[in-house]
């Protein structure tokens, strides 16, 4: 027994003199099966001997993080990971007094010492970076304390929201969690000064890094979730979590603006004739054809997710509105070609409108009162000339045959036709009367002969304001005629006129009244 001792002793090589060893020397007599295990964790124990964990402090910094793949939900970044902990069995302050500097080393030195093992828990792919060898540097100090920093890339999942995209704003964490040892075990911890740093020359193409926070929390592992693998507990673990915002100069430039100015292209067509088909027509196929691809190549960079996003609001009111456009193009061409007017009321956009949706409903009451006024004046001025007998239309005047131009009689008569036909109006007489008083005038010393005084008028019944020969609505106003008879008479072609005159303003003011809506929803809510 005393023989087996004794080998052993003189196998575990001592550590006296050990100022004079180099740092290699130091470390394999500090490091040898005798003394150190590697494969266990350093252990500590407190007054009453219960054993302590390990305490891992982390720091981190950042150089470089690349933009948000949206399509992918992920991220890059490439950061300096260092971590630090105290493992006493690597003290040499005792053995080796006057060694005051650290033992720096990589792959060997790593490959002599207990780490723990730490890993991304969010990451989908992770390397250490390095040329020839790994950038891995190690640090043992003479009491005990072991840094490790290594320079890693990783791409790491990150959830995004993209409800209000492109004036989004993120939150990206990075996860670290204990791979095999549970709290019991091993603690991480965050330094307690600077955990987190940026390089200053750190800057994104789309976003801007507005702040980062840090957060230690346990993670609680069963047989139901193995990212531990297959052992269940409470596990230690660290997350930094950058809020960055999204700059929308890009999507202003290349969407927004651009989508505007093919709205307004839209338009133009409201100033185009309604029967000039062939322009409007393609006015409004292109820019719709446009804008569609427009908006497919904006939403090829997203993913296809559940919800509605703000862009595809944006791009579903403009589409509306360009479709909008043409729809009134084939309600002012369809108005453009009928062949009858239609009586309106008021010339105002309530009866203009309810008057050409429903032109035959509209146009038989209008026939209906202008008959029934018609009938009842026509009695009123019968009883007027001679009781309830009728009144014969028809006059005979025996006068010579004498020629009369049309320009003489007109000449002397338009005067008087004019104010008779005025007062007609003003006192509500549904008759025109066309004196005939002015013959005897007109025929001078040629109609001496005749000897009957004519004192009688011919009336004539006033044509219906729908018919397209109505001299009434070639001599006054539809003002007028609304003030004398309560309705008036539009063509076709100018309820198209005025519904595009009208199309020129409303569809501006409603699209500006969505932008304000739009925008105040992105920027306010």
């Amino acid at each position: 027994m005393r023989l087996a001792l004794g080998a052993i002793d003189d196998d575990c090589p001592s550590l006296a003199n050990g100022d004079n060893l180099s740092q290699t020397q130091l470390l394999d007599r500090l490091t040898h099966g005798c003394r150190y295990d590697r494969l266990e964790r350093p252990v500590t124990y407190t007054e009453d001997g219960a054993r302590l964990p390990v305490d891992v402090y982390m720091r981190a910094y950042i150089y470089f993080v690349q933009n948000l793949e949206a399509h992918d939900l992920q991220f890059k970044i490439f950061a300096l990971l260092q971590m630090r902990y105290l493992d006493p069995r690597l003290n040499f302050r005792h053995v080796a007094p006057k060694r005051l500097q650290p033992i720096l080393g990589e792959q060997q030195l790593r490959d002599n010492i207990w780490l723990p093992h730490i890993f991304l828990a969010n990451e989908r792919d992770s390397s250490i970076l390095g040329t020839k060898e790994k950038d891995i540097l190690t640090s043992i100090s003479p009491d005990g304390t072991v840094i490790v920093s290594s320079r890693i890339k990783a791409t790491l999942y990150c959830w995004l929201n993209l409800k209000k995209f492109p004036f989004d704003e993120q939150h990206c964490s990075t996860v670290l969690e204990s791979w095999m040892y549970n709290t019991s075990e091993l603690v991480l911890h965050w330094e307690q000064r600077r955990p987190i740093t940026y390089d200053p020359a750190l800057h994104l193409t789309e976003f801007l890094l507005q702040r980062s926070w840090s957060n230690e929390t346990v993670i609680n592992a069963d047989l139901s979730d193995l990212r531990h693998g297959a052992f269940a507990g409470n596990y230690s673990s660290l997350s930094f979590t950058v809020h960055l915002t999204r700059v929308v100069g890009f999507y202003l430039m290349d969407y927004f603006l651009p989508s505007m100015l093919i709205v307004a292209i839209s338009w133009v067509s409201f100033w185009l004739q309604a029967d000039q088909a062939p322009p409007r027509i393609t006015l409004g196929t292109s820019t719709m054809l446009t804008f569609i691809t427009l908006a497919s190549a904006q939403g090829k960079t997203l993913p296809k997710v559940s919800y509605i996003k703000v862009s595809e609001v944006w791009f579903l009111g403009c589409t509306i509105f360009i479709f909008g456009s043409m729809l009134e193009f084939a309600f002012v061409n369809t108005i453009w070609r009928r062949k009858r007017n239609v009586p309106v009321r008021k010339l105002n956009s309530r009866h203009i409108l309810k008057s050409t949706l429903s032109p035959h409903l509209l146009r038989r009451r209008s026939h209906a009162r202008s008959r029934s006024f018609s009938g009842i004046l026509r009695q009123m001025e019968n009883s007027s000339l001679g009781g309830n007998q009728p009144f014969n239309n028809y006059l005979t005047v025996n006068l010579p045959i004498t020629t009369i131009t049309e320009g003489q009689v007109m000449s002397q008569n338009s005067d008087r036709k004019r104010k008779g036909s005025l007062d007609m109006l003003s006192t509500g007489t549904t008759n025109r009367k066309l004196d005939v008083n002015f013959v005897e005038s007109a025929l001078g010393a040629a109609a001496s002969t005749a000897t009957a005084s004519v004192s009688n008028a011919v009336s004539m019944d006033l044509p219906d304001f729908s018919s397209n020969n109505n001299l009434l609505g070639e001599e006054f106003s539809h003002e007028e005629q609304i003030a004398s008879t309560g309705w008036t008479t539009l063509t076709p072609q100018e309820i198209a006129i005025w519904i595009d005159n009208r199309a020129r303003f409303m569809f501006p003011l409603a699209f500006l009244a969505f932008n304000v809506f739009f925008w105040s929803f992105v920027y306010c809510i």
